[in-house]
């Protein structure tokens, strides 16, 4: 019989324990954040009825999905994010459960799209939404979020970009282009992609437009300087538009309160290059950048979404949240060299080289994980150094080590793998002596 060659899809990729690990711990420390802001966890189905999800990001994310006739003869399709599962979702359950609702949601999603640096066709979403209210303090506290998020991952030189398409609406209104705002704005989204002439030309097929208009609305794009010149303009501009006007006091309003709350005024800043592509977002939006990695993309994105829900129920179910990329931010921690390599979920190794003391090294092990610290016994007799050899390429922070002399004496011997010292401990100091090593 022939072998099949072991490996895996264009687009798709596995993780070993040195990727998994990072992965777990981050995966922790998000729900951390989520819940410390009162979002409750949630789950949906990877599949969902092909009608439920089409049609809900614009044509180019339809032509993204996975779809096909299941064996019962219908048409479902892969989520492709866990924002429209989410309208279905509420469109069912909030009327039990009440708003506002506050939800979180972490798994993977599917794109059919062109795999790239960061960017794969199956991905983990982290996502986090508030829906029923329209209130802008909602808003405000998804840049709060994102803020907090950022930090606690380890990371402190980032930029929340936001802007909001009431502000764009109204911009192309004034323009008299708001009949053109979707094809516009698709192509708007592209800009740090295929830069501002490749935007324009694709406006003018794509949205009909001409030269000149095209020119005009990247133009708006590239309107630069501090947050407070970007708002002082806008609002001498198109203040006198209604959708510009309350688009511009809602981001003046997110500015303000995220200052007070003490987020550093630098790591947010308004941008109205960006529009998020997608079809439902109807007012504030935001993406996230790692400033030593900008070109990596956005790692964290979302919006306001007020009409999403409509095609599933008559109830006003307007939102407003974001999703964390984890595989895309896992991506450009690989790339700053900022996952540890690290194979072993736990810290302390043990091994076994007196043929009849398994019973003593497992009682040990047994002893210090119920004290919360993970420990793994090597499962072969061998030489020390070679069992040595093995701890220090898994990433083991402390061997664990007792010969003969140590359990007649009563002590183990605590290696510091890492800084290669070692020191004798009586087994009833050997959980503090660890738990001090460890911190």
């Amino acid at each position: 019989m022939a072998l099949i060659e072991p490996r895996t899809l264009k687009g798709f990729r596995d993780y070993p324990p040195e990727l998994m690990i990072p992965r777990e711990q981050m995966l922790e420390k998000i729900r951390r954040v989520y819940r410390s802001y009162g979002f409750a966890p949630i789950d949906t189905p990877a599949l969902e009825y092909a009608e439920i999800l089409r049609g809900k990001g614009g044509e180019e994310s339809d032509r993204l999905i996975y779809q096909f006739k299941d064996h019962g003869d219908r048409e479902v399709a892969l989520r492709f994010d866990l924002t429209v599962p989410f309208a279905r979702f509420a469109a069912q359950y909030v009327p039990k459960i009440g708003t506002p609702f506050k939800r979180y949601h972490m798994g993977p999603v599917w794109r059919g799209e062109n795999s790239a640096r960061g960017r794969y066709r199956e991905f983990w979403q982290c996502d986090f939404d508030t829906i029923g209210t329209t209130s802008n303090a909602s808003d405000i506290e998804i840049a709060l979020v994102i803020n907090d998020l950022m930090v606690a991952l380890g990371f402190e030189k980032f930029t929340i970009r936001i802007n909001n398409r009431l502000c764009l609406n109204g911009l192309l209104e004034s323009l008299g282009l708001s009949d053109k705002s979707v094809p516009l704005l698709r192509s708007l989204d592209k800009l740090l992609k295929i830069g501002r002439d490749k935007v324009a030309e694709e406006m003018v097929r794509e949205a009909g437009v001409t030269e000149q208009q095209a020119a005009q609305v990247v133009a708006l794009a590239d309107l630069t300087g501090t947050n407070s010149e970007i708002i002082n303009r806008l609002e001498a501009e198109y203040g006198g538009n209604a959708k510009a006007a309350d688009g511009i006091q809602k981001l003046r309003e997110l500015l303000k309160v995220a200052e007070r709350a003490g987020i550093p005024s630098e790591r947010i800043q308004i941008d109205l290059s960006i529009c998020r592509g997608l079809d439902y977002y109807t007012g504030t939006i935001y993406e996230t950048f790692l400033n030593d990695l900008p070109s990596i993309g956005s790692v964290c994105s979302g919006g306001r979404y007020d009409n999403l829900a409509e095609l599933y129920t008559k109830q006003q179910l307007p939102g407003v949240g974001a999703s964390l990329g984890l595989d895309r931010l896992i991506a450009a921690m690989e790339e700053l060299k900022l996952i540890p390599k690290i194979s072993t979920p736990a810290p302390v190794f043990v091994p076994q080289f007196v043929p009849d003391k398994l019973g003593d090294y497992q009682r040990i092990a047994r002893s210090l994980r119920a004290q919360g610290i993970g420990c793994e016994v090597y499962p072969e007799v061998k030489k020390l150094g070679n069992q040595l050899q093995y701890a220090e390429k898994r990433g083991f922070r402390i061997a664990l080590i007792a010969g003969s002399d140590e359990f007649q004496n009563g002590v183990w011997k605590v290696k510091d793998l890492a800084n290669r010292t070692e020191q004798s401990v009586a087994e009833a100091e050997l959980a503090q002596a660890i738990l001090t090593l460890l911190s």
